[in-house]
């Protein structure tokens, strides 16, 4: 798989303030505070004039990256008040420790911070702002238009956490109906739906994980455990009301 990155990164709300005169520039918001400034072939050609006028309120990288297959090289500058104060630094060497490689120096000089100690990748600034999260300029650029009606960082911000914290529950609701692997149940889905006089669908995965969860929890139960283990759970899902309200109606 491949990774191609070729950009500017600073502050968000600065970043996308400049792009907004430029024809072609967008900005796509990273974790932080950080944006991103995908360079495209016009401002590429015009980089060094760029990077000088983007680092006159504050510090700015120019970073890039090329990976195949787990091979590749990285690159990374720091500009402040108009000059070049670092780099640029490069490497194909990533033997050393992650906070050394040249775009983590690079983005720990803009303030970055890690999490902490015991976080995954605690030492690689790289994938804590999110610079993993898009491949190539292609997705930079739908990044950046998804963000493009936010009117700062932090309506972006607002926004992306709400939107994770929606698919984690979605999430966590598909693992309640999806059964676990080798964990058996003494009663099917045929079994469940005429105990429970309900239709097969996501509500029988929800009785299976829920035989299941009582497998690992107590150990194998017999049909008769279970049968009555399913009627105080479907009780406690209005599954009952339901079933008698069919009898009442019939």
């Amino acid at each position: 798989m491949s990774y191609e990155l070729d950009a500017v990164v600073g502050e968000f709300d600065r970043l996308r303030s400049w792009a907004e005169g430029v024809p072609g520039a967008v900005v796509a918001p990273l974790g932080q505070r950080l944006g991103l400034l995908q360079l495209s072939a016009d401002l590429r050609g015009d980089l060094p004039r760029i990077l000088g006028d983007l680092s006159q309120a504050g510090q700015v990288a120019h970073v890039a990256a090329d990976f195949w297959g787990g091979d590749g090289e990285q690159t990374a500058a720091v500009w402040r008040a108009g000059v070049q104060e670092w780099g640029p630094v490069h490497t194909s060497d990533f033997g050393e420790p992650r906070e050394s490689w040249p775009i983590n120096a690079a983005l720990a000089r803009l303030g970055a911070a890690p999490p902490g100690p015991g976080a995954p990748d605690h030492h690689d600034l790289f994938v804590e702002v999110g610079l993993g999260r898009r491949r190539d300029e292609e997705d930079w650029r739908g990044a950046a238009l998804k963000a493009s009606d936010a009117a700062d960082y932090d309506e972006w911000h607002a926004r992306d956490q709400a939107e994770r914290e929606s698919e984690q529950r979605a999430a966590a609701e598909r693992a309640l109906h999806e059964r676990l692997p080798d964990i058996p149940v003494p009663l099917n889905g045929k079994d469940i739906s005429a105990l429970l006089d309900i239709p097969e669908g996501r509500t029988i995965g929800a009785a299976i994980r829920h035989l299941q969860q009582l497998h690992i929890d107590h150990g194998p139960q017999s049909r008769e455990a279970a049968e009555t283990a399913l009627r105080v759970w479907a009780a406690g899902q209005g599954l009952r009301s339901v079933a008698a309200g069919r009898a009442e109606g019939a």
